[in-house]
Parts: C-alpha cells; structure tokens; sequence
C-alpha cells in the first residue's frame, strides 16, 4: 500500500453561485485539495465551523468581502478566524480600500481580485497555504489609496453598488433595511463626494460606469 496522500481543506464563501461554482472547480481540479464547506455567507460558513468537527475544520478559507444584499465582512471576525489557525485568502472584487485595510490587518493570507487571472488565483491558494503572502501591485496600489477616489461610509458604498446595479430607490432602501429618505440621503452624499473629487456623476448609468472604474462593480461579461 501506497502511503496516504496529504489533502488540504478549504472552504467557500462567495454569494454568486456561478462564481462560487467556478472556484470550486478550481479547487477540485487541484490534487491535494478539498473543499469541505461552501455557502454564500461568512456568518453562515463561522455557524457551520463552530460545530464542525476537527477532522473538516479547513485549512484555508476563500473569502468574498462584498456580500451584495447584506452587510460586509466584519474584520474583527476575520481576525478570530486567523488567530485560530485558519488561513484566509481573500477573493473579491476590491470594492473599498478602507475595508481591505482592515481585514489586511486582521491577518489574512493575501488578496487576489475576481478579475484576475484563474492560475493567478490557482497560485495565490498554494501560496498561501504554504503560509506566504499574495498580493498584486494593482491591488496594492488601490489599497494605498486614490487621490481621485472619494471616501465612502459602508452605507454610503453599499447604497452605490446596489443602485449603479440597476435596484429602484425603493429596493435599495429595502436592501440596506434603511427608510426611503435615509437611502437617498446616502446617494446625495455620494454624488457629492464624487462632484468635489472633479468626477461629477448625477444619473445611474454615471453611477454604474463610476462604480465600475473604483472597483465597486465588475464590468459586464464579455460575450
């Protein structure tokens, strides 16, 4: 008999479903990876993981940091995740800077974004898995900030991405759990931040191609 092959465990958390489905193909195209959890949430994958025995715990998680109808990542969670021995690779769109910062400093494994190159993404899981760092100079550069791009409350931010994804005021207030009033006040302030960063964008086909350049939104798929 052969000796036992070695199998990494990885868990999933991303809310696209073909995304989600994508990245498991990757994972399970790769010998020596298994993927032992998938979901489209982190508070469900941490409700799953409290429970789960040490034998599935995972070894590294794939994380998405913008959920599109829900509220962030909480880097603070992130952080309890890493000190318990759980490496952290995160795999997302990039939308805010502050909160890459953030969960940077929570001590995750590296940062590759969804546009990315699928061996790049291949690769950033073996790195860090073997414990090393990934992250692009693109995406570096980002992080370290943008003279030309506002800075957005969470709020402020989510409210963006879902109206520049095409949702009604009324959805967007639903969305955020906000009052009508409350949500449009959120776009006002980001029309206006934009406006005194000399990058004026008044209507929501504006709002979508402004999004879509700051990383708020991925560019529609080529056919």
């Amino acid at each position: 008999m052969g000796a036992q092959r070695y199998e990494w465990r990885i868990a999933v958390v991303e809310d696209h479903l073909l995304q989600r489905k994508r990245t498991e193909e990757l994972l399970h195209a790769q010998s020596g990876l298994s993927v032992v959890w998938s979901g489209e949430t982190f508070p469900e994958f941490t409700a799953w993981l409290d429970d789960a025995p040490e034998s599935r715990r995972p070894h590294l998680v794939v994380l998405d940091l913008m959920v599109e109808r829900g509220p962030s990542v909480d880097p603070a969670r992130v952080r309890e995740l890493t000190r318990s021995g759980v490496r952290v690779l995160v795999l997302s769109a990039m939308g805010s800077p502050e909160l890459v910062r953030k969960i940077l400093q929570a001590g995750i494994g590296g940062i590759v974004g969804k546009r990315d190159p699928e061996e790049d993404i291949v690769a950033a899981i073996w790195t860090v898995l073997g414990r090393g760092q990934w992250l692009t100079p693109e995406l570096a550069s980002v992080i370290a900030g943008d003279a030309d791009r506002p800075r957005l409350s969470d709020q402020e931010e989510r409210a963006l991405v879902l109206y520049a994804s095409g949702l009604t005021l009324d959805a967007v207030a639903t969305a955020l759990g906000v009052r009508k009033d409350t949500a449009k006040k959120y776009l006002s302030r980001v029309k206006a931040k934009y406006a005194a960063a000399g990058r004026p964008a008044s209507t929501k086909l504006e709002l979508n191609a402004i999004a879509q350049q700051d990383g708020y939104l991925d560019p529609p798929a080529r056919v």
